[in-house]
């Protein structure tokens, strides 16, 4: 069973640039997660979503990252670590950043 995320909006102050770091900026995050389906219809069973995005928030703010690669590298393994998963799908991208009318994106699988 898949559980997918998408749109996860967070400020953040990662980047490479000093104005990245101290003003900070948006970050949108794409979450999926294989996890065993849940035994019963009880959330007690199941991974519960509001926890997943809760671990992408403490991720993101508990530290401060130069690139998109290793802030979706650390919510993918901590991601791992904290949940009963199978498999982790981890895509991190700066809306506000526009690269000739397109935007960037980095995506992490484990």
């Amino acid at each position: 069973m898949r559980i997918e995320l998408d749109g996860i909006e967070l400020r953040g102050f990662h980047g490479v640039l000093d104005d990245e770091r101290r003003e900070g900026q948006r970050f949108r995050f794409d979450v999926a997660v294989e996890v065993a389906e849940p035994t019963a219809d009880d959330i007690e069973a199941a991974v519960d979503y509001r926890d997943l995005v809760a671990c992408v928030e403490h991720v993101s703010d508990g530290a401060h990252f130069q690139l998109l690669e290793t802030l979706a590298a650390a919510v993918a393994d901590e991601l791992m670590r904290r949940f009963p998963v199978e498999s982790v799908r981890v895509r991190v991208r700066k809306p506000d950043l526009e690269l000739a009318g397109g935007q960037a994106s980095i995506t992490v699988e484990r």
